[in-house]
């Protein structure tokens, strides 16, 4: 899981400014989380190891493990050790950690490295006992998060006008569940649709781009999956399919903003599309009406209307001037 951060600043700038944020991306295969220059990961006697730290407790328990951090480089490097809360990210629901600026509100701030930092010499490892404090009033449920080692160094790199900073961090993933009652929950909100079709009907390619949220209102991470709907009139199915760019865990109390493109939509058509949402024990639906109308359709019928509606008010005014006539 390699992290980096980056804050751009002009040449004439006196310092460098870097930001403070940690992301650990995608689902890793199992092993060290590592990018290429050093690694962290839980130390375990066997050969097999841990691909992450798997605990449980109750509340008001002490737990403690190990980490370990591996140099691969030629070099002597120094790292800072420290735990922090994971989130998903609202870009595509990635696994991410907090910054070490940030607030920690869960074993971010239950759990701590013996060292704050560790230097390990060239192709060399440092083993450091984790302490994990579980307060008397943690909720019950999974804690995710992750022990993060931060190597300070400040790489440069040129980038045309502005220079750049980066410095490396790499997480072991935590998943501690604190043992209790267990509420799964999940919830599609906020869908919308948006339509481009051509200005001729038959001249062109139509899409719609359906949004949505995708929310975890339980205290468990789940593994969601969602189904895509959509009917016409008299019910007839325009599209159905199982969505794949959806979060491979979606963390507990934690949302995410989602897309998919339905290619060739439908260029004249009413009707209704719904997102299903499932995942262990929790299923949720939620669904948006679909209203599609070629623009040139929808000109020639605005024209049609609007001469008739002139038409009929002529016509009622002719009435009423020669109803007096009349009398």
């Amino acid at each position: 899981m390699h992290t980096s951060a980056l804050t751009p600043s002009f040449r004439r700038a006196p310092a460098l400014l870097l930001a403070g944020v940690l992301l650990l991306f995608g689902a890793p295969p199992a092993g060290a989380a590592d990018n290429g220059s050093f690694s962290v990961f839980p130390a375990t006697a066997d050969t097999g190891g841990r691909p992450y730290f798997y605990l449980s407790a109750d509340p008001g328990a002490t737990l403690t493990d190990k980490v370990t951090v591996t140099n691969k480089t030629g070099t002597a490097m120094t790292f800072r050790l420290y735990a922090a809360d994971a989130y998903n990210t609202a870009r595509d629901g990635g696994f991410a950690v907090r910054a070490q600026n940030e607030k920690q509100r869960s074993v971010g701030a239950w759990a701590r490295a013996a060292r704050d930092r560790v230097t390990v010499k060239p192709h060399g490892s440092v083993t450091v006992p984790v302490t994990i404090r579980v307060p008397e009033d943690a909720e019950p449920g999974d804690h995710p998060g992750a022990v993060v080692a931060l190597d300070e160094r400040i790489d440069p790199a040129d980038e045309g006008a502005v220079a750049v900073g980066i410095r490396k961090a790499v997480g072991a993933r935590i998943y501690l569940r604190v043992n209790g009652p267990t509420v799964p929950a999940l919830s599609v909100e906020d869908v919308r649709v948006e339509h481009s079709q051509p200005l001729v009907p038959g001249t062109g390619a139509s899409r719609a781009v359906i949004s949505y949220t995708l929310r975890n209102r339980g205290n468990v991470t789940l593994s969601p999956k969602v189904a895509l709907r959509a009917e016409g009139l008299f019910g007839r199915t325009l599209l159905a399919r199982d969505l794949t760019r959806i979060p491979s865990e979606l963390l507990p109390r934690q949302e995410v903003r989602l897309t998919e493109e339905w290619a060739g939509a439908p260029q004249l058509e009413w009707g209704e599309i719904r997102l299903t949402a499932s995942a262990r024990d929790t299923r949720e639906s939620a669904a948006v009406s679909y209203f599609a109308l070629p623009w040139l359709v929808a000109g020639v019928l605005l024209v049609v209307l609007g001469g008739g509606a002139a038409l009929w008010i002529r016509a009622r005014r002719g009435r009423r001037a020669a109803a007096p006539a009349a009398g």
